[in-house]
């Protein structure tokens, strides 16, 4: 038999991964590759979207930085293959995954947030910014999303009792990591090594003067991203990011930092919400009636374990709260969708029974 020695080394140290191609640093994966051939990648060289400004799409790709006009269908972390010639017909991938929300305010849409990130780091502090409910909305929009979640606690060395702060996250669902860290210095790189290995994407997700921008800082090793205290009256923080952008750290990670969002309106998301709450789901399912409200109806599963101790009634009424919002806002934008589409079939058929004019 004869031996492979290709996986040693002199030295008996193991052999140096090879280094990543351009494309490959920037997120581009097979998902991605299979979607085109060799030729059209050689006309249309693939490039992804780093950042959405008013004026327009910031693009990079192997030796192509450039702008791309805006499109409200394509957001933070897109793949596009670029047309040098008629940059605005450039053409989108299929999307690994996708974040998006409700849009914040009254207009009824949906607000894309991000594509393809492979893990979603949602950030709290151990202050007074650590909030369940708002940690349970930002866990529904990653499961739905397909994106695994790893909960951080950032200002791990200023809390006087941290245990408390990760039972509380722990508890919200055991299919996500919780990780308590000091967001400067090296915790960062040693503790979210497992996530940020070189080539994969990444997002940091939560409120203003937790420590997102820090927190790329960190990875990158120096000061990508200028960053802020918070008030300390309040702990809330000031808005050093304005807009999501993707880095690409030097043989780590792609990752997105984002501005901080006050308002989480959650729509589509009825998996992801399950998904969090995935014991009261199971319980429901034992109730001896289909369509028990949990209320006062006999044999209800989920008001024998609140009796029992086994659920906090809290989280219960979040449940509630979430899946109440989830629906209106779904039935909310799929009603204006269903009158964008009625009212673009009267004008097509204007258009087509309007006599022609000589």
């Amino acid at each position: 038999m004869t031996r492979d020695y290709s996986k040693f080394s002199l030295g008996g140290a193991p052999a140096p991964r090879p280094a990543l191609s351009p494309l490959q640093a920037l997120g581009w994966q097979p998902f991605f590759s299979a979607q085109i051939d060799a030729d059209d990648m050689q006309a249309h060289p693939p490039v992804r979207v780093t950042a959405v400004h008013r004026s327009g799409l910031a693009v990079r790709g192997d030796g192509i930085e450039a702008v791309l006009p805006p499109d409200a269908e394509v957001t933070v972390g897109d793949w596009l293959l670029y047309d040098a010639e008629r940059p605005g017909a450039s053409r989108l991938l299929d999307r690994k995954s996708l974040i998006q929300r409700r849009a914040a305010g009254h207009e009824v849409r949906q607000q894309l947030i991000a594509a393809n990130i492979e893990t979603a780091f949602i950030v709290t502090s151990c202050n007074a910014d650590f909030n369940v409910a708002r940690l349970e909305r930002y866990l529904a929009l990653a499961f739905e999303a397909g994106i695994d979640p790893v909960i951080l606690l950032t200002k791990a060395d200023m809390a006087e009792d941290v245990a408390d702060y990760v039972d509380q996250a722990t508890a919200i669902s055991d299919r996500v990591p919780v990780v308590a860290l000091d967001a400067r210095g090296d915790a960062p790189r040693k503790k979210l090594a497992p996530w940020t290995k070189p080539g994969r994407t990444v997002a940091f997700l939560g409120s203003s003067g937790v420590g997102k921008s820090t927190l790329t800082n960190a990875l990158a090793g120096g000061d990508l991203i200028e960053t802020q205290g918070i008030r300390e009256d309040d702990a809330k923080g000031r808005h050093t990011t304005t807009h999501r952008e993707l880095h690409v750290i030097a043989g780590g990670p792609v990752v997105l930092d984002t501005p901080g969002m006050r308002e989480i309106q959650l729509s589509d998301a009825a998996d992801g919400i399950a998904a969090v709450f995935a014991d009261i789901e199971a319980l429901t399912t034992r109730c001896r009636f289909r369509d028990c409200a949990h209320e006062t109806e006999p044999g209800c599963a989920v008001k024998a374990a609140i009796e029992a101790g086994d659920l906090d009634p809290d989280r219960l009424t979040r449940w509630r709260k979430l899946a109440a919002e989830e629906l209106h806002n779904s039935e909310s934008i799929a009603e204006r969708r269903a009158r964008e589409k009625g009212f673009a079939r009267h004008v097509k058929r204007v258009v087509n029974e309007k006599p022609n004019r000589r």
